[in-house]
């Protein structure tokens, strides 16, 4: 059995982020680890961009550094995520080995200078980061401040180079087998496209006009497999001489271009980044939706392995956070599963591409307010630390999501550039989280049988065995909810019969959808009761399966929501308070509950284990009603009925 998370954390939540010493003089060090410990820092990540420190010419080993770092963490309690320095190889590799550098789909080289720099599919690149990953795994694997190895740094590099092409063509022979299989699925019939060799097909380079869809979703499926097969062989390297110490690489929040699901099932650890704008009044939905996806893929508790401790450096307008925010944004993923909060990084750089982005250090040392939160949240961890780590959190909702079908809807000639799957998931996700309804994920084949609402937003591709198990959900006493232009398409973007799979059209009472009408940006559709945003549908259907209908315009009076039995389907996206309104009716009859009865806007309320989370996403006070008799964990202060929520409060309440 592999390890996980709990082997890392050992009772504790782990606290700490990226420790990029060789940034500074060894001096700065030992200020560091009185700091860490000042903070309550329990864990460092070493060397995720180290790579020309440890390799600084093609063969040598600088291990002498890390030697001294790794002993001085663990002199001062401080555990080592050690990661394999892969993400960021050295200018010499591209140098002498431009086949490691990756091209874009016109041709153009992505050169040394930056970070992600390497081709997945390079024979040179993995045999060099092979080499860096073993030889790391044959010194540290012992060392005893090693508590967890972190593989790469968030994958993310598509090639489109010529030995990404003869892999990609390996791929697809694994795929279909036949030249006469992949036209078929690739329905090259359609513009003179056929292939009568595999030397022919390339990845989907720069075409003078459309891109065939299902090479391009292929493609899509071919690099995340093959950025997958380079994390596996480093895991494999460092679990072949450290089989008792848990493994991860990070994710960046709902990433298109990886598999979630897939990857996360290599993992003994699920991490991942999490940069939601402080601006941004959603922020804390989206955070909320990220922490609930990962943990969802991870089953259990995760690891939030970057976070800003202030601003960032990549958006238009870098704002702080304010007062309080940090902390609330990093006791929320705690509320939703966490047991690790960390940032990106410890001490901010003076130097290079992100001196920019904040610290839990900032520019202003240890006075700065950055440093005095942390501090606080610190102390806040581990307070609960013992209450929390390893529990679980239930939910009755599952919003479904897909890679596969997203990739698929992304496709350059469709209906609407204006639909977004992220945003319409977000849309629906926001729904539930105001509606102060919990919320897992799970993928379309997932076993279902264990909640009392399934959500659709939009899976435009499924297979058969997922549109199977949806109708079973609903046969076997479940309510499922869908979205529009779902179950349009079958795995290779072929296009299903009626222009929706014939099982789902049954199960909603749909006789015939006649024609998608997306809608413009500032045009709506008006419904009964409400407006619907971004598309409506042209649709025949049984009659007694009508909720709501159209009213006015070229629709009017046809079908624009449908229920039958424990089946609804929405041909529209209606807007925010109607959608919310909506899915909270439907999860009450479905047996779903709010955590908390009377919770007022922008109050979240998690459940976690025996423990009551309430977190204050406004400046103003807000009081809460909270029957019985409680204790904060976080101050010790006892609560009877209700409890006032200062700016941005957190009360973790037992009892």
């Amino acid at each position: 059995m592999r390890p996980s998370l709990r082997d890392a954390t050992r009772g504790r939540i782990l606290f700490g982020g990226d420790y990029n010493p060789e940034q500074w003089p060894e001096k700065t060090w030992h200020e560091d680890v009185r700091l860490m410990r000042d903070a309550g820092v329990n864990s460092v990540t070493l060397g995720v961009f180290s790579w020309s420190r440890l390799e600084p010419e093609p063969g040598a080993r600088e291990f002498g550094w890390l030697d001294r770092l790794m002993d001085l963490m663990h002199e001062g309690g401080i555990g080592v995520v050690l990661a394999t320095p892969t993400s960021a190889p050295p200018p010499w590799l591209g140098r002498l080995h431009p086949d490691t550098l990756p091209r874009t789909e016109d041709g153009r080289t992505e050169w040394w200078g930056g970070r992600q720099h390497f081709s997945h599919s390079s024979a040179t690149y993995r045999r060099h980061a092979a080499a860096i990953t073993e030889d790391l795994a044959a010194r540290y694997g012992g060392h005893p401040a090693l508590t967890m190895w972190h593989i790469n740094n968030e994958y993310c590099t598509a090639d489109h180079g010529d030995e990404a092409a003869a892999a990609f063509r390996r791929w697809l022979r694994a795929r279909y087998g036949t030249l006469d299989a992949l036209n078929t699925a690739w329905g090259t019939a359609f513009w003179s496209q056929g292939y009568d060799t595999w030397d022919g097909i390339l990845p989907p380079r720069t075409p003078h006009y459309l891109k065939n869809p299902t090479q391009v979703l292929d493609f899509r499926r071919f690099t995340s497999d093959m950025l997958l097969e380079c994390c596996v062989a480093e895991r494999d390297i460092v679990v072949r001489h450290t089989p008792h110490i848990p493994v991860t690489t990070n994710f960046m929040p709902l990433f298109f271009g990886q598999d979630g699901w897939r990857w996360a099932e290599e993992e003994d650890v699920v991490s991942v980044d999490l940069y939601p704008d402080p601006r941004d009044p959603l922020g804390p939905q989206h955070g909320a939706l990220v922490q609930d996806l990962t943990r969802s893929q991870a089953r259990g508790p995760w690891m939030l392995m970057e976070q800003a401790a202030g601003p960032v450096n990549w958006r238009g307008v870098n704002h702080p956070k304010p007062r309080g925010l940090n902390r609330l944004w990093s006791l929320q993923a705690v509320a939703r599963g966490a047991d690790a909060v960390c940032y990106f990084q410890w001490r901010q750089s003076r130097q290079g591409a992100e001196k920019f982005h904040s610290g839990m250090v900032g520019h202003a040392g240890e006075r700065g307010r950055s440093f005095q939160e942390v501090k606080r949240i610190g102390a806040d961890l581990a307070a609960l630390a013992g209450a929390v780590t390893d529990t679980r959190i239930r939910a009755d909702v599952a919003i479904l999501h897909d890679w596969h079908a997203w990739w698929a809807g992304a496709q350059e000639g469709r209906p609407s550039a204006r639909v977004d799957h992220a945003a319409v998931l977000h849309a629906w996700h926001r729904a539930l989280w105001e509606a102060h309804l919990t919320t897992d994920f799970a993928h379309p084949e997932h076993d279902l049988g264990g909640y009392r609402l399934v959500v659709v937003p939009q899976l435009y591709a499924m297979t058969d065995a997922a549109i199977d198990n949806l109708v079973a959900h609903v046969r076997a006493g479940g309510t499922l909810v869908t979205g529009f232009l779902t179950g349009v398409a079958d795995e290779d973007d072929r296009i299903r019969p009626g222009g929706m799979d014939p099982r789902l059209r049954d199960l909603f009472g749909i006789r015939v959808l006649h024609e998608w009408w997306p809608l413009e940006t500032g045009e709506s559709a008006d419904c009964d009761g409400f407006r619907g945003t971004l598309w409506s549908e042209e649709l025949e259907a049984d009659e007694d399966a009508v909720e709501t209908v159209y009213r006015g315009g070229e629709l009017d009076g046809l079908p624009a929501v449908l229920h039958r039995d424990r089946a609804w389907y929405l041909s529209t996206l209606p807007e925010p308070d109607a959608l919310r309104a909506l899915l909270a009716r439907i999860a009450g009859e479905a047996g779903a509950r709010p955590v908390l009865d009377g919770l007022p806007d922008r109050v979240e309320a998690v459940r976690r284990g025996d423990l009551l989370f309430l977190l204050n996403h406004e400046r103003e006070p807000v009081t809460v009603a909270v029957p019985g008799t409680h204790t904060d964990l976080l101050t010790g202060d006892r609560i009877t009925d209700r409890v006032t929520l200062g700016r941005y409060a957190v009360v973790v309440l037992r009892g």
